[in-house]
């Protein structure tokens, strides 16, 4: 990295921290963190078979699917900005005694490495009937414990030989009642949702059922998915060049679009159909970082292009909290760095993630969004082009627990730079919405680009040239 994208990190870090400052009264004193849930390391080892112990199970090589340190991971991503961090390693068979007793001593060692980092141990959840999940074990004196019981009784990959009954959706319901039986309650989030799917509507191995399915039997364990995925340098040669081989995010069967994965790029699609019925989902960003594009690899370090921020005070139960109540906006390539969406009727507000009660009266809405000056660790200096306020309508579930469109979602305003007013590096506009609508959700997404619906992604594409940012929503009730 060079020193000149060095020091604008350092100002972009700077800014983003003076904006959330500026409310943190009414926050209670939480700002704006900036984190990845789905990181890598070396302890995601590729599986082979031992020649010389014919059926027993595989030997484990380390670094075959991650090469890097648990401790050279928290360092990238304290040096991108981040403010915590989930080391999320694939498991496989009898992996669950791998991560206990390798895994977790070099967590703590990172833990002391960095200590300005809030890392979280977890792991990337073989889904049983599905396919990843980020686990994110609350600290606690017995994260260790908590992490060796859901994978050793529920990992799908995880015995040896390889039981079939663990692969079903019925199992992964019995895995998430006893998950959320534990204390503290440990959170999940659905990894690459989409990466499976053969068409656009066209659902792999997880399908809107489940995640239906999933918020309903724990809505404070399953929180939402990945809205942008991973691997968002798969497009790319380690010099920049295009690979016409390469898609973002390794979605090799049907592209992302904008960088996001279609259930939550596609307006009115799956998102919209979850949020239509009221459910709490939040979306997230990761790297999904396992080797670095400049190693010949497919990804960003942490916090290098894509972040997921949430609002919360400089602790794990609280950054946890904040997933949980999807205090969370989304953004890839630093093409902003806050987003304050305030929402208000008579004397009563919402913020990001809340809900507001109309009461009869107008609905005002607040935007400030902060668009940095400094470049990011593309050597760019993005800036906002247009800015969506989307509402959809919030109406009882149907039959159908496949739906996957919510017909009442619709762009209620779009901003330019002709709507809103700059002070410094600050964004601000307004939007008055009628009392009457009756019950709805608001969301706020945002690009650099051109385009009023994100594109398709086309292979080789390059991602800093196709920047977006999306808010969680706020409900309101009537």
């Amino acid at each position: 990295m060079t020193s000149s994208i060095a020091w604008g990190l350092a100002l972009a870090m700077t800014s983003s921290l003076a904006f959330a400052q500026t409310d943190s009264s009414a926050n209670d004193g939480r700002r704006w963190l900036a984190g990845d849930h789905h990181v890598h390391s070396r302890f995601s080892a590729r599986y082979t078979p031992d020649p010389a112990a014919p059926g027993a199970p595989p030997v484990p090589q380390l670094g075959g699917d991650g090469n890097h340190t648990i401790i050279q991971n928290a360092e990238a991503a304290h040096r991108y900005g981040l403010s915590w961090m989930v080391s999320t390693d694939h498991g496989g068979p009898l992996h669950a005694r791998l991560n206990a007793e390798q895994a977790w001593p070099e967590l703590l060692l990172a833990r002391e490495s960095v200590p300005g980092l809030i890392l979280f141990y977890g792991m990337e959840f073989d889904t049983p009937g599905a396919e990843h999940s980020s686990l994110i074990i609350p600290r606690s004196t017995h994260e260790r414990e908590d992490l060796l019981q859901i994978e050793s009784r529920y990992g799908r990959r995880q015995p040896w030989p390889e039981d079939p009954a663990r692969d079903t959706e019925a199992f992964m319901l019995e895995a998430l009642r006893d998950i959320a039986a534990m204390d503290p309650r440990p959170v999940m989030v659905t990894n690459h949702p989409s990466r499976s799917a053969t068409g656009l509507g066209e659902y792999g191995e997880v399908r809107p059922h489940q995640l239906r399915d999933w918020s309903e039997i724990t809505p404070r364990v399953v929180i939402g998915m990945e809205g942008a995925p991973g691997h968002q340098a798969d497009g790319l040669f380690a010099d920049g060049r295009p690979d016409p081989a390469g898609s973002r995010g390794i979605y090799r069967r049907f592209p992302t679009m904008g960088g996001f994965d279609q259930m939550t790029a596609r307006l009115g699609g799956v998102w919209d159909s979850l949020l239509g019925e009221g459910r709490r989902w939040w979306i997230t960003a990761t790297s999904d970082s396992h080797t670095h594009i400049s190693e010949g690899g497919d990804d960003f370090w942490p916090g290098e292009y894509a972040k997921t921020y949430v609002m919360a005070r400089a602790d794990g139960a609280d950054i946890l909290d904040g997933l949980r109540e999807g205090r969370v906006f989304v953004t890839t390539g630093d093409l902003i760095s806050g987003l304050d969406m305030t929402v208000t009727a008579g004397g009563r507000t919402a913020t990001i993630g809340g809900a507001l009660a109309g009461g009869g009266e107008d609905i005002v809405v607040t935007l400030r969004v902060r668009d940095p000056r400094a470049a990011n660790a593309g050597g760019q200096t993005p800036s906002v082009n247009h800015i969506d306020l989307i509402v959809g309508d919030v109406s009882p579930q149907g039959a159908d627990r496949d739906a996957d469109t919510n017909p009442t979602t619709r762009v209620e305003r779009r901003f330019t730079a002709a709507d809103w007013t700059v002070d410094g590096e600050v964004l601000t506009m307004t939007h008055r919405l009628p009392a009457s609508g009756g019950p709805r959700y608001l969301r706020v997404r945002g690009t650099s680009g051109t385009e009023t619906e994100p594109l398709v992604d086309t292979p080789g594409e390059d991602p800093w040239s196709d920047l977006w940012f999306y808010g969680n929503p706020v409900f309101l009730t009537e």
